[in-house]
C-alpha cells in the first residue's frame, strides 16, 4: 500500500512538473478567449487625459535590492498605418485608435543610474495582443535599443545592443505568446472570475540592456478574489514553473488598476498614487 502511495505522489508531481514545461507549441491559441476585447472601449478613455500611476517598487541590480519610482502612463492616441505614429493629420484614411503605455525607471546604483524607458501599444479592441513595443537602455556603460512591430501574425524585432554576440541585428518570431512586461496592462482587460485558469506562452521581461532570450515559456494563469486593503481585489498568479511564480493584484472596480506586483526575481511594485492629466501641458 506505501508503494502505491509513493508511486502515486511521483506520477501526479510529474504531472505537474510537465504542466509548467511543456513546450509552448502545445499550447492552443484560445488563451485570447480570457481577456474583453471591449475593455478599453469605455468612454472614460475619451477623456483626453491619460491614466498616470507612480508605483514605489524594487529591482535587484548588481546583487543589491535598489528601490526607485517607476511610473507606468496609458493614454488613448490615434495611429496613422503608414508610419505605425501617432498621426498628426485627422483627415487622413487609414487612422485606428491604440493605447500607449509607457513606463519610467531612473535607479540609482552605487555608482551611476539606470534608465529604462518602455512604450508599449495595443489596438483599442486587442488588449491582450501586443501591437508595437520599444524598450530603452542607457547607463554609463552604453545604450540599448529594441523594438517588436507585429504584422501577419509575427513580430519583427530589430535591436542594437553594445553587448557582444548581440550588436545590431533583426529577427523575426512567431507571435502567439504574452510578454512579461505587458501583463501589468493587459491582465486589467480579463474576463475576471474566481478559479479562472489557462495557459499561455510568457515572454520575459524585456526591460534591460540585453536582447535576452526570444524564447516564450509556457505559464499558468490563475484567478481568484482575495480581499486587500479592506477592499475586494483580483489576484492574478503567474506560474513559470514549481518554484517561480509572479502575482498581481488589481482593483475589482474599473479601470481595474495595479495596485501591487510581487515577481520571483525581486521585480516588486506597489501603488503610490494613480490620477488622470494631461502631462504633456504645461
Amino acid at each position: 500500500m506505501k508503494n502505491i502511495l509513493v508511486i502515486s505522489i511521483l506520477a501526479f508531481s510529474a504531472l505537474m512538473i510537465l504542466a509548467f514545461v511543456h513546450p509552448t507549441e502545445s499550447v492552443n491559441a484560445d488563451w485570447q478567449t480570457n481577456f474583453n476585447p471591449n475593455w478599453a472601449m469605455q468612454s472614460l478613455w475619451d477623456d483626453g487625459l491619460a491614466e498616470v500611476n507612480s508605483y514605489n517598487a524594487e529591482r535587484k541590480i548588481y546583487g543589491k535590492t535598489r528601490t526607485f519610482e517607476y511610473t507606468h502612463i496609458a493614454v488613448k492616441e490615434v495611429f496613422n498605418s503608414a508610419f505605425d505614429v501617432k498621426t498628426d493629420d485627422y483627415s487622413r484614411d487609414d487612422l485606428f485608435d491604440v493605447f500607449k503605455v509607457n513606463k519610467i525607471a531612473r535607479i540609482e546604483t552605487d555608482k551611476y543610474p539606470y534608465h529604462f524607458l518602455s512604450s508599449l501599444f495595443f489596438q483599442r479592441t486587442s488588449p491582450e495582443r501586443l501591437y508595437k513595443f520599444t524598450n530603452s537602455s542607457q547607463e554609463w556603460c552604453g545604450n540599448t535599443f529594441k523594438s517588436w512591430s507585429y504584422k501577419d501574425n509575427a513580430y519583427n524585432v530589430n535591436y542594437d545592443s553594445y553587448w557582444d554576440g548581440e550588436g545590431i541585428g533583426s529577427k523575426k518570431v512567431n507571435s502567439n505568446f504574452l510578454f512579461e512586461d505587458q501583463l501589468s496592462f493587459s491582465l486589467r482587460a480579463l474576463n475576471f472570475k474566481q478559479g479562472l485558469r489557462f495557459q499561455a506562452p510568457l515572454l520575459s521581461t524585456q526591460v534591460s540592456s540585453r536582447l535576452g532570450s526570444l524564447s516564450p515559456q509556457t505559464a499558468s494563469f490563475i484567478v481568484r478574489e482575495i480581499d486587500y486593503e479592506n477592499e475586494k481585489a483580483w489576484e492574478v498568479t503567474v506560474q513559470l514553473d514549481m518554484e517561480r511564480k509572479n502575482k498581481y493584484i488589481f482593483k475589482q472596480d474599473y479601470p481595474n488598476q495595479l495596485l501591487k506586483q510581487n515577481s520571483w526575481d525581486g521585480r516588486n511594485l506597489m501603488l503610490n498614487e494613480s490620477k488622470r492629466d494631461a502631462y504633456w501641458r504645461f
